[in-house]
């Protein structure tokens, strides 16, 4: 019978050589994930409609041409197909997406007085993006034998009052992905990442940087006893966009400290 493979150490460094698109990945999660990307030996192009947030971000990191910054407004497509340009032509080549730039704020207010303006914005930035990146980018991925990571949330799946724009578009983004992974595959593989409550206030450019408001209560309430980091949706990112998940495809990952599976009585 044939012998099992032997015993091979993790790669510390699964994405040397590869280059990774991040979207909105200056601050918050986005530049917990390009860090991630960066820590395991990749390259990184981020765009972010925020320039400031942008150029911090290289001049805190500092490592040299392996990171590079492009002003990207993911609701234009003109911006995106300069941005997927800029990236294919800077480094040439493309292994990696990740679709991460969204409306953060969860809260659109009542339904009766949602403009058709504010629907059409959250869909065009938090949905419509995911789209316009992918089909740019497809053709490069192709090549590379690419990986695409979205990013919805754990609002696609339970809601607040309030906040029909953003839970309709993260629900969006799951059901496009599985979509995109059987049109894409086998050479392109496409997953999404469900974020729980992770406080990003850390995280964003130097001027705005202030510690976040968490409650020991607040920890408490999540199975795992404390709620998230962008660090820890970065390790999952890096680990789908590398050769390690060559394996996994259309999946939708919740990393919410097990909040969605806790049963809440009043």
């Amino acid at each position: 019978m044939p012998t099992p493979p032997p015993i091979q150490p993790p790669d510390p460094l699964p994405l040397k050589g590869r280059v990774v698109l991040i979207t909105g990945g200056a601050q918050g999660i986005g530049r917990g994930i390009a860090q991630g990307v960066l820590g395991a030996g990749g390259s990184v192009l981020i765009g972010d409609a925020d320039v400031e947030a942008g150029e911090a971000c290289l001049a805190e990191w500092n490592v040299g041409e392996a990171a590079r910054f492009r002003e990207l407004d993911v609701s234009k497509e003109t911006s995106v197909r300069r941005f997927v340009e800029h990236g294919t032509k800077t480094f040439g080549r493309v292994d990696g997406l990740v679709n991460n730039a969204a409306i953060a704020d969860p809260d659109a207010g009542p339904l009766e007085s949602l403009s058709l303006a504010d629907w059409n914005r959250y869909m065009a930035v938090n949905l419509t993006s995911v789209l316009l990146c992918c089909r740019q980018a497809l053709p490069s991925l192709r090549e590379c034998g690419g990986s695409v990571v979205n990013l919805a949330s754990t609002r696609a799946l339970m809601s607040e009052a309030d906040t029909e724009p953003y839970a309709t578009a993260k629900g969006g983004i799951v059901a496009f992905t599985h979509a995109l992974a059987m049109s894409a595959g086998p050479e392109v593989r496409v997953n999404v990442i469900s974020p729980g409550w992770v406080p990003t206030e850390q995280w964003q450019k130097p001027g705005d940087r202030k510690p976040p408001k968490l409650t020991r209560k607040d920890h408490a309430q999540h199975p795992a006893g404390r709620a998230g980091t962008p660090m820890d949706i970065a390790h999952l990112a890096v680990y789908l966009l590398s050769e390690q998940s060559a394996f996994v495809t259309g999946q939708n990952f919740v990393i919410d400290g097990g909040m969605v599976r806790k049963m809440v009585y009043a």
